[in-house]
């Protein structure tokens, strides 16, 4: 983590969120109780703040600066409110089309389906609060400056967002080998989410769940699995290829 990236000090720290600061992360030092960190959390929890606890060894890697058991992560991106885009959308005649990363750990891959993301025209990335890379400047180094331009929405609770996009009328497709039906057998030229999952075990049962339907992308070698940056960019391509041909 760059020190460019970083605050280090709880009062520093609940400053920058009280100024409105973009945060990707608080790191809390696990065992430590006092009133200021009392304080720190409960002003996270009502600006709805991301924050972890974890040992002091890890907060010492970040920096050997005299952190006082919190340390910063500030994000390089403005997250975009999922409402708003959904209305600006609707009011310009077009019909919504989201991407939604579950727990994509690599930075590498992050980026380059945002870079994909943007290229499609998709209207925004949603991600879940806990469980993703940070969006840091290898990600944005990976998508080729395309997160300068594409809508991030982190939202706090995926179930109450399935059923906020359900409810305005947005389908949800998880990409999964569970699935029965091919991406070329389903119907994506709707108003649409795209599901694409973990690089280690895929989609969460409770997104899989939640899709209104799952899809999967024909494997023919022997190999089990493609990256999940490949099949992102090949569901959505399919996608725009049917909404194209509409």
């Amino acid at each position: 983590m760059k020190n460019t990236d970083t605050i280090f000090g709880t009062r520093a720290v609940m400053e920058a969120i009280k100024a409105g600061r973009e945060i990707e992360k608080i790191f809390i030092q696990s065992g430590v109780n006092n009133d200021l960190i009392r304080e720190l959390i409960s002003v996270a929890n009502n600006r709805k703040v991301p924050y972890t606890f974890v040992p002091e060894q890890k907060l010492n890697t970040f920096s050997n600066k005299n952190h006082q058991g919190v340390v910063c992560q500030l994000s390089i991106v403005q997250y975009a409110s999922l409402e708003s885009i959904i209305d600006k959308s609707y009011s310009e005649g077009r019909e919504p089309f989201f991407l939604i990363l579950d727990r994509i750990t690599d930075v590498r891959n992050f980026g380059a389906i945002a870079r994909t993301v943007e290229c499609a025209g998709l209207d925004a990335i949603i991600i879940g609060d806990k469980g993703n890379a940070p969006i840091s400047a290898d990600a944005m180094k990976t998508s080729a400056g395309a997160l300068n331009h594409l809508p991030v929405c982190r939202v706090k609770d995926m179930c109450e967002t399935f059923r906020f996009l359900k409810d305005n009328g947005i389908q949800i497709v998880a990409c999964t080998e569970k699935a029965e039906k091919t991406l070329y057998e389903m119907e994506l030229n709707a108003p649409l989410a795209i599901i694409v999952g973990s690089e280690e075990d895929g989609i969460s049962p409770q997104m899989l769940k939640d899709a209104d339907h799952l899809a999967q992308i024909p494997m023919r070698g022997e190999i089990a699995s493609l990256n999940v940056s490949v099949a992102a960019g090949i569901a959505i391509y399919e996608a725009v290829r049917q909404k194209l041909s509409k």
